[in-house]
């Protein structure tokens, strides 16, 4: 018997399409074993990057699975009565209007954009990049020019872990890392030591808020606990906002105005 006449015969008993499509599909459904025993073998920074990776790979694919799944709902239309006589079958209902659900990440994005601080310093001049940051030649022969050292005062958490020198492009040095700020209070006009809790926003750059570099005018997160400081409802006041209101990096400290 001829091949191809075998191939169509075999075709036409198991009903299989054994095509480019079709190799490629099978392809494609056996991804999840490779990248399974990638995860499974690969170790040291390898893997730290490649778990990195799937991760945002994963939350990604959450976040479009639950946009997909946001839902219609009812509610309470506020708007104008209208004019004319109304049937008596539809007098004790309350008109509706569609509305979207929105999901708390975006809900959470127009309230940052919305909300603006009363703060001492609403205008501060713009630091560049070439005053924040100066280059640092690596490589055998010093030609290599694709890290940065980090002239600024910042702020780093707790738990923070230099990564290997090979892979960190921002070098923040251990002189310039600050974890105390000296915070006036406006209203009691007194001048307290408190620990940094974190950098809230830079208005220079917002990378400069994800590095943590406090410069003036910066909004920082600061620990009020010891302040004694109560909510309406009694509740202890933990981390409120202050503005930086002097050049750190110049004077050695970081003095900062409380945001009440």
């Amino acid at each position: 018997m001829p091949q191809n006449e075998h191939i169509e015969l075999f075709q036409k008993r198991y009903g299989f399409r054994l095509d480019y499509q079709e190799r490629q599909r099978k392809k494609k459904a056996r991804e999840h074993k490779l990248q399974s025993k990638l995860a499974q073998n690969l170790t040291g920074i390898k893997g730290k990057i490649f778990a990195k990776k799937r991760y945002s790979e994963k939350v990604q694919l959450k976040r479009t699975i639950k946009a997909h799944e946001e839902k219609k709902t009812r509610q309470k239309d506020e708007g104008k009565t209208p004019e004319g006589a109304m049937p008596a079958y539809l007098l004790d209902r309350e008109p509706t209007s569609q509305a979207k659900l929105l999901s708390s990440m975006v809900k959470q994005k127009r309230k940052e954009k919305a909300g603006k601080w009363d703060v001492p310093l609403p205008k501060v001049r713009a630091q560049s990049e070439a005053e924040v940051f100066r280059v640092m030649k690596t490589g055998k022969s010093k030609r290599k020019g694709w890290k940065r050292m980090v002239t600024k005062v910042c702020f780093v958490g707790e738990g923070f872990t230099r990564k290997p020198p090979k892979y960190e492009r921002f070098v923040r040095p251990m002189a310039l890392r600050f974890k105390k700020a000296h915070v006036t209070h406006p209203e009691l006009k007194a001048t307290f030591c408190l620990p940094i809790v974190g950098v809230k926003k830079n208005p220079s750059s917002p990378m400069y808020t994800s590095l943590g570099v406090i410069t003036k005018g910066t909004i920082i997160e600061v620990n009020v606990s010891e302040l004694g400081l109560v909510t309406q409802g009694g509740k202890v006041v933990w981390g409120k906002y202050a503005q930086v209101t002097n050049n750190p990096e110049n004077d050695g400290c970081i003095n900062a105005i409380l945001l009440v």
